[in-house]
Parts: C-alpha cells; structure tokens; sequence
C-alpha cells in the first residue's frame, strides 16, 4: 500500500478512490476486503486521511506519511546500499523500558531498524556514522528513557566486531541474494522470475519496489570497506534500478488511466 502511494501520489496535492487503489492493488493479488482493512488501519495510525466526495470514499497522504516516504525516496534513489564515505564515527543509543511497554519497546526498535541500528547488547544499539536519533524517534516521548552517545571504537575492540555483533551480516547477503534470483534477468533484457504471472508493467512496479523496499528498510548502510569480497548489494541494486527504470513510465501512464483522484486544496 505504501509502495503504491509513494510511487503514484507523494508529491501530489491529490486523493484516491478506494475503487481504484482496490483494482491496482488486485493486480498484485490483494483482494478487496484486505485493501478496505489497510485503508481503514492507515487512517488509525495517521498515515492517510479520508476526504469524501458524495457517496465515494478517497484517502489522501497525511504529512507524517509523506515524509516517512520521502525518507524512503531518499534511501531508495540517492543514498545507495553501501557506505563508501564513512568517518569511523558510530552513534549509541542506549535505552530502559519498562517490562510492561512491549508496544513502545517495538515501536522503538522499528524505529531504530529503521535509522540504520543493531543490537550490540541489551539496551545498547549502534548505527555506523552519525545519525539524528531525535528525528529518527520523533514523535514516540520516549527521550526521558534513551541516552545518545556518539564515538569511535577504540582497542580492543575491531570494527568487524561490531558489526558482526548488531548485524547479521551473512542473513543480509541472503536477503539481497534472493532478491537476485527473483528479479535479476542476467543482463538479457528478459522478464525476470518473480514477474511471471503479473499483468502489467504497474503491477511490476509495485511487487519490485516493495520487495527492494523491504531489503533497504533492514540495510544499516554499513560501511564499505568492512563488508565481505563480492557483497551482493551492489549486484542488486543495478538490477533493481534497472528493472525500475524499465517500468516507470508505462506504470504512471497505466495508473493514470485508472486513478480516480480528487484534487486536494
């Protein structure tokens, strides 16, 4: 859903139907009652807002949501899946919750998944470089219960060791590889495996973005020069932005044919 919306909406002073984003999402195999329970649960969480137009139901991008796409847009286009300029700088977060705030411990470390932190003990998380910690949590009114430190490691301790502790390194090679098998087509030109069975270029579209989406929401954009020879990442990339750029604009021109908008003042 949020695929759909950021490729299709973000950036436009517009809302749409519930019919139409039900027949894009139908493409992909979403069936109607699952689309209206997103829809609805998206309005309860402040990430889209209703407008309605006589006996039709449109929903719009809340602010929140527009920019949490446009953090994606930016890690997706323009900040890439590796980090060749890193300064050995690494920021700390360190936080204690209650045991009984299991939704705000969650919603904490999403967040910190997110913004490109590991595990490195418990309470204690790492992101390499320096990272907005209080943008990256804005919003949760937790700041009473996190500390934020930045620095760098020092003797004993190796940076592979770090890494190797808050991240699962070898899990994320298996990610992107995977995603090789599905999308990557060897240069050919072809369609590539997991596009088989899709109707059209927006439906493409959609299940790709989503699929690199994900991997990027879990890639703490580690540094370059302490990733294992032939880290697949690279390899991915170029195929997803290639597959993307093939499908771009038959996507929009299709979805424009569908998308029942209502311009938004």
């Amino acid at each position: 859903m949020l695929t759909f919306f950021g490729a299709h909406v973000l950036g436009r002073p517009v809302a749409v139907s519930a019919g139409s984003v039900i027949e894009v999402l139908g493409r992909v195999g979403i069936g109607e009652h699952a689309v209206r329970t997103s829809l609805n649960r998206m309005v309860k969480r402040g990430l889209l807002e209703r407008h309605r137009q006589g006996r039709k139901m449109y929903f719009a991008l809340s602010a929140h949501a527009a920019g949490v796409l446009e953090d994606g847009r930016e890690r997706i286009w323009r900040a890439g899946v590796v980090n060749r300029d890193w300064d050995g700088r690494w920021t700390l977060v360190g936080f204690s919750l209650p045991e009984d705030w299991r939704r705000e411990r969650h919603d904490l470390r999403s967040r910190l998944v997110w913004a490109g932190f590991g595990p490195l003990q418990n309470g204690l998380w790492a992101a390499p470089g320096m990272v907005d910690v209080a943008a990256a949590l804005a919003g949760l009114g937790l700041e009473s219960h996190i500390r934020v430190f930045g620095g760098s490691v020092l003797p004993p301790t190796q940076v592979r060791d770090v890494l190797e502790t808050a991240f699962d390194v070898p899990a994320m090679a298996s990610r992107y590889q995977a995603f090789l098998d599905r999308w990557d087509t060897g240069g050919a030109g072809g369609r590539p495996a997991a596009a088989e069975g899709l109707p059209d270029d927006l439906a493409r579209q959609l299940v790709l973005h989503s699929d690199w989406l994900e991997l990027v929401r879990r890639d703490p954009h580690l540094p370059a020069e302490h990733l294992p020879e032939g880290w697949p990442a690279m390899r991915a990339e170029a195929v997803f932005r290639d597959l993307a750029g093939r499908w771009e604009r038959p996507a929009a021109v299709e979805a424009a044919r569908i998308l029942d908008t209502l311009p938004l003042s």
